[in-house]
């Protein structure tokens, strides 16, 4: 199982003018990792942008736990074929896939671990769940917060961060990318116990 790696996806639309919106938050935080790791996307044939990467020993030596950071290069509601396929590919079971998406039910810069149940409404979690045929997989949720007043919320997931949000952004992305190396390098229960009581 340890020598699994882990299958760390981040959510979001393609295209320069969906960089920035809220529902990319998740794609947001697997940049950051990226480049943490020093690590270049190249373009997978399974229809995504692909980063392999491992993270530095630990304290007893032994190799660091290996990493695919992956962005789909599919709107939102579809990108459940790409995350099939590369978890196909690199042969990681769902237990090993870690999605990192937006979510309007947390509160702006909240982060939370989460394993399987249901999609909250999401078309992005609704399409890997459909497409891995299984809702078991690890997700990484990064709170939004709700529209204001009547504004729809397919809106307000397109819309960029408001400028307070902005100022808080770069420090709501590094914890969550920390989530993230805690989940690899620590295990899923300690991480969570860890991230989820923050």
């Amino acid at each position: 199982m340890d020598e699994w790696p882990w299958l760390v996806v981040g959510l979001g639309n393609p295209g320069g003018g969906y960089a920035h919106n809220r529902h990319n938050v998740g794609a947001m935080v697997v940049d950051l990792l990226a480049a943490s790791l020093r690590g270049r996307f190249s373009r997978h044939r399974r229809n995504a942008d692909v980063v392999e990467a491992r993270l530095p020993p630990g304290g007893g030596g032994m190799a660091g736990p290996r990493l695919v950071l992956a962005k789909p290069r599919t709107y939102m509601n579809v990108s459940g074929g790409p995350v099939a396929g590369l978890a196909r590919f690199f042969r990681v079971p769902a237990e090993r896939v870690l999605v990192v998406h937006d979510e309007l039910d947390l509160p702006f810069a909240a982060v939370r671990l989460k394993r399987g149940g249901g999609e909250g409404g999401h078309n992005g979690l609704r399409s890997i769940s459909q497409s891995l045929g299984t809702k078991d997989y690890c997700r990484l949720r990064v709170g939004i917060g709700r529209p204001p007043g009547r504004m729809d919320p397919a809106d307000f997931v397109l819309r960029d961060f408001a400028g307070g949000e902005r100022k808080e952004l770069d420090l709501v992305l590094v914890e969550a990318s920390d989530a993230v190396l805690a989940v690899a390098r620590d295990g899923w229960e300690r991480a969570q116990n860890v991230v989820n009581t923050r």
